[in-house]
Order: C-alpha cells, then sequence, then structure tokens
C-alpha cells in the first residue's frame, strides 16, 4: 500500500494560558510539473492524490483534449507528468451550450453537498477543499479533495472522463464559490447543475446563464457549519439559492 502524502507533520509553538511545544498533521502540497509532448506545460501546486485524474481534467479544463481518448499515453512519477496527445493547432472547441434535460430534487443536493463535507481530513486540519460528482438520487460516482478547489473539481472530473460517465445525467458538489472559472469548468462537461454551500459571483451567474447550467449557492441542511469572519453558527434550518436555471431542481 501507498503512502499517504496527503498529510505531514510539524511542529508548532501553542500559545494559550501557556506556551507549550506540540504536534500536529497538516495538508501537504506538490509541485506537479506537466509535460505536453515533451515541453513543460504548467506547474501545478496540488495535494498528492488523485494526480492522473487531476491532470486529465486539467488540461479538459483547459481545452487541450476533447476527452480521454485524446492522450495517446500519460505518466505521472512523483513531480513529473508527461502526457503525450496528438499535435494540432487549435485547442480543443466545445460549445457554451449544456444540453440535458436532467433535473434533481432538492432532496439529492443536500445530500450531495453533506458528502462532500464529510472530509476527516478537513475535519483534522480545516485545510482542504472537496468536490464530487452524483447521479440522481445522490449515488456518488466520485469524491475529491485539494487544497484548492479548482484542483477538487479537476481530479471529478478527471475520474469521470477516465471511466466514461455521462456528464449529462449527473450533478456536481464542491466547498469552493462558484466564481467564474469554476463555473466554465462545469459548463464544458456539460455538467448541468453544480451546488456549493457557499457564495457565487456576478460573473459566475453569467456564465452560467449563457451556457444554461443550474447554479446553486448556499446549499446548507440543518447542521451544516457556517463560517464567517465574525465567528461560527450552525445552520437550524434548510436552505439554497438557486441562481440560474431553477427548473432543473424538483
Amino acid at each position: 500500500m501507498s503512502k499517504d502524502r496527503s498529510l505531514d507533520w510539524v511542529e508548532y509553538t501553542k500559545v494559550n494560558a501557556e506556551v507549550t511545544k506540540a504536534k500536529e498533521r497538516v495538508v501537504t502540497e506538490l509541485g506537479l510539473s506537466i509535460f505536453i509532448n515533451g515541453r513543460h506545460y504548467t506547474t501545478a501546486m496540488i495535494t498528492p492524490m488523485m494526480e492522473k485524474e487531476f491532470v486529465i481534467g486539467h488540461l479538459f479544463g483547459q481545452g487541450i483534449i476533447e476527452n480521454v481518448l485524446d492522450i495517446e499515453s500519460i505518466t505521472v512519477n512523483d513531480t513529473i507528468a508527461e502526457v503525450t496527445v496528438p499535435k494540432k493547432e487549435d485547442k480543443a472547441k466545445w460549445s457554451p451550450e449544456i444540453h440535458s434535460d436532467f433535473k434533481v430534487s432538492r432532496e439529492d443536493i443536500f445530500h450531495g453537498v453533506n458528502a462532500i463535507l464529510k472530509s476527516k481530513i478537513y475535519a483534522e486540519t480545516e485545510a482542504i477543499h472537496s468536490a464530487g460528482l452524483f447521479k440522481r438520487g445522490a449515488k456518488p460516482i466520485c469524491i475529491a479533495e485539494d487544497v484548492g478547489r479548482h484542483n477538487a473539481l479537476d481530479k471529478v472530473i478527471g475520474y469521470a472522463l477516465i471511466n466514461k460517465i455521462d456528464f449529462r445525467n449527473t450533478f456536481a458538489a464542491s466547498t469552493g464559490r462558484m466564481v467564474s472559472d469554476m463555473v466554465s469548468k462545469v459548463c464544458r462537461a456539460n455538467i448541468p447543475v453544480v451546488a456549493t454551500k457557499t457564495a457565487v459571483t456576478k460573473l459566475g451567474v453569467e456564465i452560467g446563464e449563457r451556457c444554461g447550467l443550474t447554479i446553486i449557492g448556499f446549499g446548507r441542511d440543518i447542521g451544516t457549519k457556517v463560517t464567517k469572519d465574525t465567528g461560527e453558527r450552525i445552520a437550524t434550518e434548510r436552505g439554497m439559492k438557486i441562481y440560474t436555471n431553477p427548473q432543473r431542481i424538483l
């Protein structure tokens, strides 16, 4: 069994009523350099889990590939990912519109968001994002974690591409804000519904509206911990805000 590299021990000085030395586990980061056809493309800072899925999802999100069949070979060795793809002039083209008659219940949305909030790493460190892809009935296809919300979503999309999942019949959930580039990744994958426990941005909403995506923000079940600068509170009632295309939510 391979060693879990997502957490490692550090020493720190604890200051409260007394000053003491202590140790705890924290989330790790890895600089993963991606080479395409032998040329350096980018170096991404990720949590070292599901590296192959991240690379595939990231290249898809950036329009380098249209699907996993575009990849002739891929190897990931520690901090280096080497990918071979057919040489072409332009990036992959994609439709700005989502074509899906998928509908999902509010109950499924709450269950999906709850599922990604059960991270043991977050419970220990409060330093990880989660994303998930679900079928109707909130059946999980994949749940991934990373220090970056974009990376976690890339991992989920990469997993689905590898396993030839039909995105049109799924919904996604994320712990991160639905900013413009997050929404663009979801739209490019043709995922019809995305939900987050937190906020959205104006540009994110505009992009979602244009591509036909249903964006749900502040999806919080009873008992969800809500963190703000002023402190924490526990949600005492269920609620969500549907910013675009509400007809998909039953």
